[in-house]
Formats: structure tokens, C-alpha cells, sequence
């Protein structure tokens, strides 16, 4: 191919013109370059080969590329050569890295990928520390680029191994130069990590601030729909009768419009349903017009249920007539409608549809941005999308409001730091009425394109295992106790498919971490968070993990530490962010949201952050107890003593006592367990005589709520009923 035909295919404003047509690619930041000077190093993420192309025709900068030999040899990117200045390089080899290092000396800006590759997830693979230390022995400014769509294009591997759609729309998001700040005297394999590190949050964070919080979840679930076709099977339950995403919109549309025969638009109404097809379609059904359901946590019992209703000023309940009967809620139900409550069933909404109904509803689906825009009127991302109920751990419930933005902005730090595959799918067992199972059990997969198995309870360990084993389940979130027990009950091969299991809601057991490792080859990925931060507030990944902790903070929430009188080992961590809630909706003003002051969430959890980011919980503020001046933290005692006994269940609380303060109470279900034994036990270990509980009780079952974690306030209830 001569010099002039590759001049004019290669022309800058022809490529340009051309990528806007059929890729419609977007050029955003592009003023945070505009006067850049001295030393530049862009770095991108690596979606498909498409990238190169597109860096070198839009960004107004005469740019150098590095390029990996092996792709340098495809036949596509033969041309380009010629027409850039290209270094071929290998991602480890430190004399290319020198040659660059150079180049940048030199006054030339360098494009590098530092993933080395072209992306087969569709996210951030791992980053080679060459990319850091040339930016480190440079001292340059580093320029974040996140390429958005090309992954979806046919030059992708994602593309080709997902089989979806091709991308209608690219996006080159450019952010604000950046620098590694690494302190002099770090040397060695210690600085390589530190440096590697931080490029990969800078990377990170760029991917998490590219992706758009500014949707409701519905436009979410249209876009996903888009992306991988209405025919994509996507939501299935213990019916085993699996719906797909045409399915999906055209029942939101049609059941959402016979919630609007009964409740208005931005109203908040009761849900009370449990894991299950219909569940999902009833919730996109009140998305779709604009009401809120306020999820009812049937777990907690008639006189919670009563006081979540009262509290948001819930007038309606929608659940269905046969869950009603199966979990025995007959008397829940009287209960409700003695208060005033209107129950309305499922199953009678659905003898009331219409065929012009179900026809207008099958068209809306085939036109389903358009009909939804007509439909939502004045419902953005900033309005309350759904309210859940905190588990009253630690005194009467609050109603928790989250907007679209929260859960969208948590959606988005999850995929910025874990990824997954259209091949993907879900197994969810954890409540939709917990944050942990609305957001990433149900909300993640489904607005991702990715299928999700719900079953309706946590608790059948023997079922479980062999569901996940029979439905090839890859994923899942859940709690370290529910697992521990799927655990004890599972086959050895039941978990041969599962390559990713996240949990939370409470600390995982050392002895439950290893006995998964070594039955089943599962690490778990420990995270942290709370129903008011969306809920997932840091994790650990396959990339950045360490044991004992609950991960790094995600992109996107800054933290603060406040000091806690009395408590020497930890502060109290203190949250800001997108992903933080609207606020609460309390008793003392029903039905009203009442914001956070300044937008800051105290977690109440005391924690430690090590020098590498990570978050170790070490307490509730309020799980600690004064004894004779000293604080005493009660989550500490209970780790002492389940070391001891690790195949029962413990729980430690605190009553007052007129000569120490505070004296510790143990709820244990070992039986025979006596002072004088746990004492002993206790003071062998190296603990003092504060940290010796006076008073011990045994249980047949532990009190749990039904998340999974133990429900201190019925514990304190029973310890006070029964010592004080």
C-alpha cells in the first residue's frame, strides 16, 4: 500500500468523521489537556484494537503509542504503524521501559496501556508495574483515559465471547492530570508495589467516574436489554421458568400500570414479597411509574412490620396471596388491616388486566425508551427509588431512602473494582428486602445483562448447594454464617462452577474462610458496607486483597476517622460519597426524608486503616462496654471465646452494673458451658479478668435476624429480663 492511499485512509478529520457516524463516539475532558506542558504520560484502558485508532484521530496532541509485538502483527494494525510513531514493547521487559522513560525525557507524550492487553473481561485486568515505574522515574503527569463501548465493538475479545450486540456509541473520557506520590525512601519491591498500586487506582477511578449515575434503574434496565436483546433470558426462580428481558418490560409495564389504579406517582407503598420472578417484575412494574416500594422485612415480626408501615406513612401493601399463605402471614395481614392498612394481592391485580392492556404493554416493550420517558414524567435520578428498613440492631427501625443515583453510583464502584461476565450468573439467596440482596443480588446482575437464580430463603443449606451446582452459578452474595452452612452441607463438587462469592453483613470466621478453601477451593472476597451507603462501602478482590480485612475503600467515598474517647486501637469511620444515602425516615416525623448534615454517614463502626488502604472492622462504637474505667470492646471477647468453641454460636452483650459500670453477659449454644470453664479458657489465652464474662446463658438456637446476623436487640432485651 503506497505512502498517499495511506495518507488519505489515515487522515485524521476522514477517521474522525467517520468513528461519529457509525460509533458515535464522544469526546469528554477533552479541556483537561488543552496547555498541558513538561512531562506527559496518558494512560488508557485497553478494550479493543478499535483504541489506538481512536486515541490517535481525536486527542489534539502529536502522540507517541506503545503497542504489544503480537498485536503489532495484525493485519488492521499494520497500516497505523506507518502512520504513528509506534514503540513495540513488552509488558515486563525493563530495557523497552527505558527506551520509553527517554522518550518522555525527551518532551514526547506517550499513550501506554497499562493492563498490556486487550481486555477479555470488559474491565481493569492487572496492571504491570513498567507503566508505573516509567511514570515514577519521569516524574510525569499522568493523564487518565477511559475508553467506554469499544468493548462491545467486533474488535474485541469481550465482544466475540460474550456474543452480544455491537456498540452503537464509543465515549474517550479524559480526566486531570495526576501524579504518584510515593514517599523517597520506599526502594525496591516495596516501592514497584506501591507505585503499581496507586496507577491502579488512578485507573480505577477514572473507569468509576466514566460510568453515568444520572439514571433511574429502569433506563438502566432498557440500556441492558439493548445491549444483550429482548430474548436474553434473564431473571428464574424455584418455578424454573425463566423470563427474558422483552418478557420482563412488557409485565413491568403492564402490572405497573394497575399500581397506578391504587397509588400515586412518588408514593411510598408496602412490598412484602419474597425472592421470586414476580417480585422483580412488581418492582420494575412501580419503577416504571414512579412508586416507591418500601421493602417489609417479614423476618422481624408483626410489631416491626407494623412500625416500618407507620414510620414511612405507608397507606397500601402490595404482596401476593399465596406467599401470604405459604409463610403463614394470616395474622400479619389482620394485624395490618386493624391499622388501616389496604392489602392488595398480586393475583387480583392480575384477573383485573385487560387484553388492550396486555397489548399496549407487549408494544410498549418493543418501544421501551420511548414509552417509559412518556410514562415517567418528572421522576429523575436524585428521587427516592426504593426505602429498605434498617435491621434494628441497634434500637427502633429507620427507613433507609435511596435514590437512583445511590444505587447506581454503587453499581458502579462494584464493577470498578470486581468484573463480570455475560456468560456470568447469579445466584441470590439473601433477601431483596436487605441492601446487600436488592442491590448486587438483584439490581447488579439484571441491569448488567447477566442472568440471576433467586431463591427464596437463606436458610434450606442442605437445597442450596445443589441448586448452585444445578443452575452452573458462577457468583453469589450471601453472609459467612449462610455459607458456612451450604458448607457443611454441600457436596464436594456442588461449588465446581462458582468463581466469585462476596460476603458480608458480618465477620467471617477464620474457621469458615479455611474449611471453603480446602473443601471447595473458594476464597472468599470479605466486603463491608450498610444499608445507608447502597450498601457496599469497600471489598476484596482478586486483585487487591488481604486476609483479615474487609478491602479497600471504593472510588468514589471519602472517609474520615474520628477519635472515639477511650478507645485507643481504631477510630470511628465516617462516610461521604454518591452512594450514601437521601437520609431517614424516623418515627418522631413520619413519612418525611431528613438528610444527613452534609452529606456525612457515621458508620458507628470503629476500624483501623493499614498503609496499603485496607479496612479492618474492629467494633461497633456501641458494642463496647466500660468496665471499672476501662472500654471493653464485647465484638473482641465473642472472637475470644469462638476461638475456644468454634462449632457453636456465641453472642456477648452488656447490662449496667452499680459497682463496674457495665458487666458481659455470654449467650452461647454449647451446652454445659460454666463460668469457672470459661474462665479458665479465657485466662489462658492471655485474657483479663474484664474480659471474662460474669453471667453465661445457653441457648438451644442463637437469636438471629434473618439476614443472618445475630439480633443483639432481642439479646440485650433478654440478658436485662433475666440478670438485671
Amino acid at each position: 500500500m503506497t505512502n498517499a492511499i495511506l495518507k488519505f485512509l489515515f487522515n485524521k478529520k476522514l477517521i474522525t468523521a467517520f468513528a461519529k457516524i457509525f460509533l458515535k463516539v464522544q469526546v469528554k475532558g477533552i479541556e483537561n489537556i488543552k496547555g498541558l506542558k513538561g512531562k506527559v504520560l496518558f494512560v488508557a484502558n485497553h478494550n479493543s484494537f478499535l483504541d489506538t485508532f481512536l486515541l490517535w484521530a481525536f486527542i489534539p496532541e502529536n502522540l507517541c503509542f506503545t503497542i504489544n509485538p503480537i498485536v503489532a502483527k495484525k493485519w488492521y494494525i499494520k497500516p497505523l504503524l506507518n502512520v504513528a510513531k509506534f514503540f513495540q514493547i513488552e509488558p515486563n521487559n525493563p530495557m523497552a521501559v527505558k527506551s520509553i522513560i527517554r522518550e518522555i525525557n525527551n518532551g514526547h507524550k506517550i499513550v501506554i496501556y497499562p493492563e498490556g492487553r486487550v481486555t477479555a473481561t470488559g474491565s481493569m485486568m492487572k496492571i504491570y508495574p513498567g507503566s508505573a515505574m516509567i511514570a515514577d522515574k519521569t516524574n510525569a503527569q499522568i493523564v487518565p483515559i477511559y475508553i467506554d463501548g469499544t468493548q462491545y465493538s467486533i474488535f474485541s475479545y469481550y465482544r466475540n465471547k460474550a456474543n452480544i450486540k455491537p456498540s452503537v456509541k464509543v465515549v474517550l473520557n479524559i480526566f486531570k492530570p495526576a501524579k504518584l506520590n510515593t514517599a523517597k525512601n520506599l526502594k525496591g519491591e516495596e516501592r514497584k508495589k506501591e507505585i503499581t498500586k496507586q496507577l491502579f487506582d488512578i485507573m480505577t477511578n477514572a473507569r468509576y467516574f466514566s460510568l453515568s449515575d444520572q439514571k433511574t434503574l429502569f433506563e438502566s434496565l432498557i440500556e441492558a436489554k439493548n445491549l444483550v436483546g429482548r430474548r436474553t433470558k434473564i431473571v428464574e426462580d424455584i418455578s424454573r421458568k425463566p423470563i427474558n428481558y422483552g418478557q420482563l418490560l412488557t409485565a413491568s409495564f403492564v402490572l405497573g400500570k394497575q399500581f397506578t389504579k391504587h397509588s400515586k406517582q412518588k408514593e411510598m407503598v408496602g412490598f412484602l414479597m419474597p425472592n421470586a420472578v414476580a417480585s422483580v417484575v412488581a418492582i420494575f412494574g412501580m419503577q416504571a411509574y414512579g412508586i416507591v416500594p418500601c421493602m417489609l422485612n417479614f423476618s422481624t415480626g408483626t410489631k416491626n412490620m407494623i412500625s416500618y408501615c407507620k414510620t414511612a406513612k405507608i397507606k397500601t401493601v402490595y404482596t401476593s396471596k399465596l406467599f401470604v399463605i405459604k409463610g403463614g402471614f394470616e395474622e400479619l395481614i389482620e394485624t395490618m388491616k386493624k391499622e388501616g392498612l389496604q392489602i392488595i394481592y398480586l393475583e387480583n391485580l392480575k384477573k383485573e388486566i385487560t387484553l388492550k392492556e396486555k397489548l399496549i404493554g407487549l408494544f410498549a416493550s418493543f418501544f421501551s425508551k420511548y414509552y417509559y420517558n412518556k410514562i415517567k414524567e418528572d421522576v429523575t435520578a436524585e428521587e427516592p427509588v426504593i426505602i429498605l428498613f434498617t435491621s434494628g440492631s441497634e434500637g427502633v427501625p429507620k427507613g433507609v431512602a435511596l435514590s437512583h443515583r445511590n444505587i447506581q453510583a454503587n453499581l458502579n464502584q462494584i464493577k470498578s473494582v470486581l468484573f463480570f461476565d455475560f456468560s456470568d450468573k447469579f445466584f441470590m439467596a439473601l433477601p431483596i428486602f436487605h441492601s446487600f440482596g436488592f442491590t448486587c443480588g438483584m439490581m447488579l446482575p439484571i441491569t448488567s445483562g447477566i442472568k440471576v437464580f433467586f431463591y427464596p430463603t437463606p436458610l434450606h443449606y442442605k437445597i442450596i448447594p445443589e441448586l448452585i451446582y444445578d443452575t452452573n452459578s458462577t457468583i453469589t452474595f450471601t453472609t459467612p454464617t449462610f455459607f458456612s452452612g451450604y458448607g457443611k452441607n454441600a457436596h464436594a463438587y456442588d461449588f465446581y462452577s462458582l468463581r466469585t462469592a462476596v460476603v458480608g453483613a458480618e465477620r467471617t470466621k477464620e474457621e469458615t474462610a479455611k474449611s471453603l478453601f480446602t473443601n471447595f477451593g473458594i476464597s472468599l472476597l470479605e466486603g463491608y458496607g450498610a444499608t445507608e451507603t447502597a450498601p457496599v462501602l469497600s471489598v476484596n478482590t482478586p486483585m487487591y486483597h488481604k486476609k483479615g480485612t474487609v478491602g479497600r475503600i471504593f472510588p468514589g467515598v471519602q472517609i474520615r476517622l474520628d477519635d472515639v474517647p477511650g478507645i485507643k486501637d481504631g477510630k470511628k469511620l465516617v462516610v461521604k460519597g454518591r452512594n450514601v444515602m437521601l437520609g431517614y425516615i424516623k418515627s418522631d416525623k413520619p413519612g418525611v426524608i431528613q438528610p444527613l448534615k452534609d452529606g456525612w454517614y457515621d458508620t458507628g463502626d470503629i476500624v483501623s486503616v493499614d498503609k496499603d488502604n485496607f479496612i479492618t472492622i474492629k467494633g461497633r462504637a456501641k458494642r463496647f462496654a466500660k468496665i471499672a474505667g476501662e472500654m471493653v470492646s464485647l465484638t473482641a471477647v465473642e472472637e475470644l471465646i469462638t476461638a475456644l468453641w468454634k462449632d457453636y454460636q456465641h453472642a456477648v452483650v452488656s447490662i449496667p452494673d452499680e459497682k463496674k459500670g457495665e458487666q458481659l453477659i455470654l449467650f452461647t449454644t454449647r451446652p454445659g458451658t460454666t463460668f469457672s470453664e470459661l474462665s479458665t479458657a479465657l485466662k489462658a489465652q492471655g485474657a483479663g479478668d474484664l474480659f471474662v464474662p460474669k453471667k453465661i446463658k445457653i441457648l438451644e438456637e442463637m437469636l438471629l435476624l434473618g439476614t443472618g446476623k445475630l439480633d443483639y436487640v432481642s439479646l440485650n432485651n433478654k440478658a436485662k429480663e433475666l440478670f438485671n
